[in-house]
């Protein structure tokens, strides 16, 4: 193993996985011929499908389901809580007893362009585009391109016949 890697045993990769330098995996689920860039940090409790590619400098956290044929570009934030606080009603610093994890779903054959954040409890439809750059606060429907900061539907895509 690359001594540039850091995989954690919990980590359950399907076959063919391509994994670049410089990642951190724990907890999670990489699904058969998916490609992992360098810098991806991806969490526990998380997982990503089959024939994915999740592109350098991206963060997917706990709570996190991408499914199957799924683009996600450069330096993609996802978050997993509404209300980030560092401390707890106490004054101490939280751990993991204090909040719950908000899941997110991104499905088949979806695309999140680079630079974008994708806040927690959305679901991105199957197919849909997102926008280099934009912050998805709301579900986005099936076959929607959507872009900006709320991201907003601007088309849906069509069926070439």
């Amino acid at each position: 193993m690359n001594e540039f890697l850091c995989i954690a045993p919990s980590v359950k990769l399907g076959k063919n996985v391509k994994l670049s330098q410089f990642i951190n995996l724990y907890g999670c689920e990489i699904g058969d011929d998916t490609k992992i860039g360098a810098f991806v940090e991806i969490q526990k409790n998380a997982r990503v499908g089959r024939c994915c590619k999740i592109s350098s400098h991206t963060f997917v956290c706990e709570g996190v389901d991408i499914e199957d044929n799924v683009f996600i570009g450069h330096n993609v934030t996802f978050v997993n809580d509404s209300y980030p606080r560092a401390t707890a009603t106490g004054g101490g610093l939280q751990s993991e007893a204090d909040w719950k994890v908000e899941k997110t779903l991104v499905k088949k054959g979806a695309s999140i362009g680079s630079g974008s954040t994708i806040l927690s409890k959305v679901t991105i439809g199957e197919n849909a585009i997102v926008g280099a750059g934009s912050v998805v606060t709301k579900d986005v429907p099936a076959s929607a391109i959507v872009a900006g900061n709320p991201a907003k539907v601007l088309r849906f895509l069509t069926q070439e016949k």
